[in-house]
């Protein structure tokens, strides 16, 4: 048999979590409604970490947006709709996305197509660019970055081979 856990007791377990990485609002009601905690217990804890600054959905976006691109090399659309699935609210998703630094989003595609294009098997270029930009727009990129990306990595290619 599992022992009942107290209103206190998740409030501080959740508050411990929390002060240890960035969670947000439904990660926690998730974990309390597995705990067994009911709903109006619930919100009584939500509503005192998010009062005492431990659960901030804006601030925990801003983390994940960052991490994502950086480390996972996700597109704004998979960010978003990661995002989405956390239920983080839709103004707050659009003023982290707007934040990401273009010039930073950019780097991180070009580097990824260049390691990519260096295990795909590919008869021809149009072949290449066709299985780079299917890679690219399953990792949530615009086709329009894509292009812009695969067409600098050809100019370049193209300028190198001329030295």
């Amino acid at each position: 048999m599992k022992k009942e856990i107290t209103q206190q007791e998740a409030f501080l377990q959740l508050a411990s979590l929390c002060a240890q990485a960035e969670h947000c609002e439904k990660e926690m009601r998730d974990k309390l409604k597995r705990w067994g905690i009911d709903e109006s217990a619930q919100n009584h804890i939500i509503e005192r970490l998010i009062n005492e600054r431990y659960i901030d959905d804006e601030r925990y976006a801003r983390a994940f947006v960052k991490d994502k691109i950086r480390y996972n090399k996700w597109g704004r659309r998979k960010v978003q709709q990661g995002l989405w699935m956390k239920q983080i609210a839709p103004e707050i998703q659009q003023r982290v996305l707007d934040e990401i630094d273009d010039q930073e989003y950019l780097n991180v595609l070009r580097l990824l197509l260049k390691q990519k294009r260096k295990s795909v098997k590919a008869e021809s270029d149009y072949e290449l660019n066709q299985k780079l930009v299917r890679f690219a727009l399953g990792r949530g990129f615009t086709f329009n970055i894509i292009r812009q990306c695969l067409d600098v990595d050809e100019e370049m290619e193209e300028y190198d081979e001329t030295d």
